[in-house]
């Protein structure tokens, strides 16, 4: 039997950002171990280096360091890593943790994981990284250096694990997932007090709204139906407010709580994933889409690949602004029939995915990938090898 070991994570999001796949994964994965999930460094002048913890679920320790060190990089920059490396060291001594799982997410922490010794190293692809604007260029050479010391690869989609095949010998995909349960309360709870006034039809995304946006649908659909109160819910991140759309139908209200989410799916007529056909749209595969599958409404985005070719019986598409429109309009005309056959191809798919079994399915991979680490010892005095676990 495989100890259940601790697992160290090193991500470029933070916990309490947008609640997403490290937290569905990981948080399940706490269930049976000790997770620490170390964040981006944070620049703090004229100070000593400190740890920030919080533990926002059972067994899992978020830790925020605060460093003295700014190369005006971006989180896990060489000078900020060298000041993380005894913090980190500290840290795993003073929790008394000294056999573990390293998990990656982002490829710029590597020479603060390789200064650990870990039972195992886990690369969780969400995004292809280097596509993003913001991403400096030493990002694709860790990156491959991170494939030559990853034991098992997990991508968040089929673009992904397509752009990474060849690339690592265990390669899985495990396409985001959902927590049906949780969003089919969209379909009996009350909307909150900040959307009830709005008139219907009501169309709406919730998410990150940043450079994957294609603003310019949103502009106009708001114009092309005035009647349409468009409800955007999420934090504007990398994109200048002043340049989002402005209409009196069009709301960007700001980032909500997860557990909040359902409520406003409750309130809407459409769901919408308004994605830029763009390279950092490219491999994405958007969480939310079984999300909205889950709260029972009908969803239209535009095509980006994770969503059209396994959706595409399901979610309209629309490429262009005008396509978009249409198929807008083509689900809020959309007679009964039609819609209870896409929500039955809907359920289909939930029926067949979760969080809880992707986590079991990689916890399987993980033990495995420990097993093949782990060097066989001569226990029997014999000359008889055999692999020593407890």
């Amino acid at each position: 039997m495989i100890k259940n070991y601790p697992i160290v994570v090193f991500s470029h999001l933070s916990w309490d950002f947008v609640y997403q796949r490290p937290q569905h994964l990981l948080s399940r994965l706490a269930a049976n171990r000790w997770v620490i999930f170390i964040e981006e460094p944070t620049y703090e002048a004229n100070s000593n280096p400190r740890w920030e913890f919080t533990t926002p679920a059972p067994n899992v320790l978020v830790c925020r360091s605060f460093v003295n060190a700014d190369d005006e990089g971006v989180g896990f920059t060489d000078e900020q890593m060298a000041v993380m490396e005894p913090m980190v060291k500290d840290l795993l001594a003073r929790e008394e943790i000294h056999d573990y799982v390293v998990w990656m997410y982002t490829p710029m922490a590597l020479p603060l994981a390789q200064s650990l010794t870990p039972k195992a190293v886990v690369f969780d692809i969400m995004d292809e990284l280097s596509a993003f604007e913001f991403a400096p260029p030493v990002l694709v050479e860790r990156e491959a250096e991170l494939l030559q010391w990853a034991d098992v690869v997990f991508t968040g989609g089929p673009s992904l694990y397509k752009a990474k095949l060849g690339r690592h010998a265990n390669l899985h995909c495990f396409p985001s997932s959902v927590d049906a349960s949780h969003f089919a309360q969209a379909r009996t709870l009350s909307e909150p007090a900040d959307q009830a006034s709005l008139p219907h039809p009501r169309l709406g995304f919730y998410g990150v709204i940043d450079e994957r946006m294609d603003l310019s649908i949103l502009d106009a659909m708001a114009v092309a139906h005035p009647e349409w109160q468009i409800v955007m819910v999420g934090p504007i991140l990398k994109i200048d407010p002043t340049l989002l759309p402005k209409h009196d139908n069009l709301h960007f209200v700001g980032g909500r709580s997860y557990g909040d989410l359902p409520r406003y799916l409750a309130g809407w007529d459409v769901c919408l994933l308004p994605f830029a056909l763009n390279n950092s749209t490219k491999f994405i595969s958007p969480t939310k889409t079984l999300e909205y599958m889950a709260a029972g409404l009908p969803i239209v985005s535009t095509p980006i690949t994770d969503v059209a070719e396994p959706y595409g019986e399901i979610v309209y598409l629309g490429r262009t602004p005008e396509q978009f429109i249409l198929a807008c309009e083509h689900a809020l005309d959309a007679s009964e029939e039609e819609l209870t056959e896409r929500r039955h191809k809907a359920n289909d798919v939930l029926a067949h995915t979760s969080w809880d079994a992707t986590a079991r399915s990689m916890e399987k991979l993980i033990e495995a990938a420990i097993r093949d680490r782990t060097p066989a010892v001569d226990l029997s005095g014999a000359g008889i090898l055999t692999n020593n676990y407890v």
